[in-house]
């Protein structure tokens, strides 16, 4: 462990603020068909409340990265609820579509301090194997959270209608930023340097490096998976397979599962393999599977479904810590900065992704098992070459 003349975040602290994010975004899910009756816009055009949250994520990462290194990270943290707060009051309040899309900008932009500042303050904090283990832990919560997003969301829908999930919403952010007020400590460097010139050397310096490539397309292929798995479902296991909103957010138990699973095994594999073996077997494992959700798909199996999805994302549960750990070593004195442009990366990475699924929407099952075998293909491909000797 570094830095140990000062605070370290507790390990829950840390993964409530890097969890939020991604149940803001999956907590959508169960009521999108409803939203589309509801607001008469189309099922393509409710998920670009998926897709276009992960735009405006993508540019809060880099503002907060930046405020986290000049002000510090306790600062951008709780500034960034506050407007995920108003975010999400405004999703309340919105009288229709667009006004709707509009607030649920803001809710993504607040939300992404999350993830840019909290993973900062990791990345300072631990290194080593204790930083995998603790990465690993972390990317569980990271998975496990946006699977527990469709439970709220159903269990609120079914009880208070879809107002009740922005109600929900509203009252979870005033509780995180009470808890991080009161909690959360400073973990910037007092010796840190923050140079005054602009961010064009650094960022040219993270366009050149092979490395933070490979790892930004795992990072954002694995997430972009992920999302477009919860803007798809619904239309899978709700409309198709005429699962109630409750069941269908039951399985994200299935995803809890996973995520557990990809956490414990990678706390056993990294004292046994080298970083690169493990995510190599994720990666293999997630391919397979994807191979077998596919053939599910094709034969209309709602239980081979289920289990498809759910190797395939622990497979990937495998190769996200990894990638998460690994991806910015050497740019330790330019944390901040360097965390928020290689977020914005890839989170406009996964925009596309999701974007993509979203006009690859038929109303077939199949559609999200061939995306998935695609994406998880070119994700092991370049890991391949990064890594061939």
């Amino acid at each position: 462990m570094k830095n140990v003349h000062k605070k370290v975040p507790s390990l829950i602290l840390i993964i409530v603020l890097v969890g939020f994010p991604q149940i803001s975004e999956s907590i959508f899910t169960p009521v999108l068909p409803a939203l589309s009756l509801g607001m008469q816009v189309s099922p393509a055009t409710v998920q670009l409340t998926m897709s276009s949250y992960f735009v405006a994520f993508a540019f809060g990462v880099v503002f907060w990265g930046y405020w986290a290194d000049r002000l510090g990270r306790r600062w951008a943290m709780l500034a960034g609820i506050g407007v995920y707060l108003l975010g999400n009051i405004g999703l309340f309040l919105a009288p229709n579509f667009h006004w709707l899309l509009a607030a649920r900008l803001v809710q993504a932009f607040g939300a992404s301090t999350g993830s840019v500042v909290t993973q900062t303050m990791m990345r300072e904090s631990f290194e080593g194997v204790a930083g995998t283990q603790v990465f690993a832990k972390v990317s569980a919560a990271m998975a496990l959270s946006p699977a527990l997003g469709p439970f709220i969301g159903g269990l609120a829908q079914t009880y208070f209608g879809v107002r009740g999930v922005f109600g929900t919403l509203i009252g979870m952010a005033t509780v995180i930023l009470l808890y991080a007020g009161a909690r959360l400590p400073e973990t910037r460097p007092a010796n840190l340097s923050v140079p005054s010139s602009s961010l064009g050397p650094l960022l040219k310096r993270l366009l050149t490096d092979r490395t933070v490539w490979v790892y930004g397309i795992l990072i954002a292929g694995i997430n972009g998976i992920l999302f477009s798995y919860y803007a798809e479902a619904p239309f899978i296991f709700i409309e198709h397979f005429q699962l109630s909103p409750l069941l269908y957010g039951a399985l994200g138990l299935v995803l809890a599962g996973a995520s557990l699973g990809g956490a414990l095994a990678v706390d056993f594999l990294v004292l046994h393999c080298s970083p690169v073996q493990v995510a190599r077997l994720g990666l293999g494992v997630a391919l397979v599977s994807s191979g077998f959700f596919l053939a599910m798909g094709v034969i209309d199996s709602l239980w081979g479904m289920i289990i498809g999805i759910f190797w395939v994302f622990l497979g990937l549960n495998v190769t996200l810590p990894i990638a998460l750990n690994r991806a910015l070593i050497g740019y330790e004195q330019v944390m901040g900065r360097a965390s928020g442009l290689f977020s914005f990366g890839y989170y406009l990475l996964i925009s596309g992704l999701t974007y993509l699924m979203s006009l690859l929407h038929t109303g077939a099952i199949t559609q999200l098992p061939i995306f998935m075998v695609v994406v998880i293909a070119v994700m092991a491909g370049a890991y391949w070459r990064l890594n061939q000797h």
